[in-house]
């Protein structure tokens, strides 16, 4: 069972003030609002629903497991090789290297871990193993993290009401323990991502004229 202190350090570490700057990232969701084809409160949740089940949330949960299981440095190189790899955008090459990057500053840092740069979910996963935190609690507030940074982005760009958002997160919020749940028992050589028109969104974001976010 997860500890009080377990529960709090995945709060903070997965909390929109810790200095990773998460907010800065649409994953995406910008240029389906830009160009319509998301737009109220129903087709965003629908979008971030096919993103966490068939998308990066998923694959992303994966190599955050492999990477809490990873028993060498050396498997650990190979697990984030195949996380930048697997990414279907520079964009969104970018955006998981940079968080990673930040994530890994700042948790060396406060926690005297040695975390060497490594992609945001890879980088969760070897933290969370090093601090022996829970991994199934690590990858469920993993990605109800990622649910409220995306749903944080469409309030800002819709926009949603602030009661629609939170309704929109507690409603979403089982589906991210249950993905998590799946994921952590999927292993690297059953990896596969579905999500094709967030992978298009992704690349399109990068020729947007005009935007806010950095993905």
């Amino acid at each position: 069972m997860p500890t009080n202190a377990d529960i709090l350090t995945l709060t903070q570490w997965l909390s929109p003030a810790y200095p990773v700057g998460g907010f800065a990232y649409s994953h995406g969701l910008e240029w389906e609002i830009e160009c319509g084809a998301v737009g109220t409160v129903a087709e965003v949740g629908s979008w971030i629903t096919d993103v966490i089940q068939h998308g990066s949330g998923h694959s992303d949960c994966v190599f955050l497991a492999a990477a809490y299981r990873a028993e060498t440095p050396e498997k650990l190189g190979e697990i984030d090789r195949t996380a930048r790899a697997f990414c279907a955008s520079s964009e969104r090459l970018s955006e998981t290297v940079l968080l990673g990057d930040a994530f890994c500053t700042v948790t060396s840092d406060v926690w005297a871990l040695d975390l060497s740069k490594l992609t945001y979910p890879v980088a969760i996963g070897h933290a969370a193993a090093a601090q022996k935190l829970p991994l199934g609690l690590t990858a469920q507030m993993f990605l109800q993290a990622f649910l409220a940074n995306l749903v944080a982005c469409a309030t800002r760009l819709v926009p949603l009401g602030q009661t629609d958002a939170q309704r929109l997160i507690r409603d979403l919020t089982p589906m991210c323990q249950r993905i998590a749940n799946e994921a952590i028992e999927t292993g690297l050589n059953e990896l596969s991502s579905t999500a094709f028109l967030s992978d298009i969104a992704s690349m399109k974001h990068e020729t947007q004229y005009s935007r806010i976010f950095r993905t």
